[in-house]
């Protein structure tokens, strides 16, 4: 696929990215705000019945990138258990970012995955 195609893709998994649910809207953001990210990403971490799942509050017209890399790994580890987020390789953003010639997000975008894995670890200590 060239980079072209790759970008298209990208926009279009932006687009799947699910609007923040009505009940974070009114939450303190600071808690929930990724720092390591040049843009503006609040993501709300959310457990029932045993399953983990994660909601972002961005615009996905100004963040397309950012939208889609959340739109994939949300698609992949929400309704799951928080061991599924836990098993996602460190370097995972790094060759998802490498394969489509966007290594430059890799900071920003490693944050977010750190911050989900800490959810997640927090997820499992809560329910011992």
């Amino acid at each position: 696929m060239g980079r072209e195609e790759k970008m298209q893709a990208l926009l279009g998994y932006a687009r799947k990215l699910e609007a923040l649910p009505e009940r974070f809207r009114d939450l303190d953001r600071a808690a929930f705000t990724v720092p390591e990210c040049q843009t503006r990403v609040d993501v709300f971490p959310e457990m029932r019945d045993g399953k983990l799942s994660f909601y972002a509050d961005l615009d996905p017209r100004k963040s397309p990138t950012i939208a889609a890399f959340l739109s994939i790994l949300f698609s992949a580890v929400n309704g799951q258990p928080p061991e599924t987020t836990l098993a996602i390789p460190d370097d995972f953003v790094r060759q998802v970012m490498e394969g489509i010639g966007l290594a430059a997000r890799e900071s920003g975008l490693s944050g977010i995955l750190a911050r989900l894995k800490r959810y997640a670890a927090d997820a499992i200590a809560t329910r011992a």
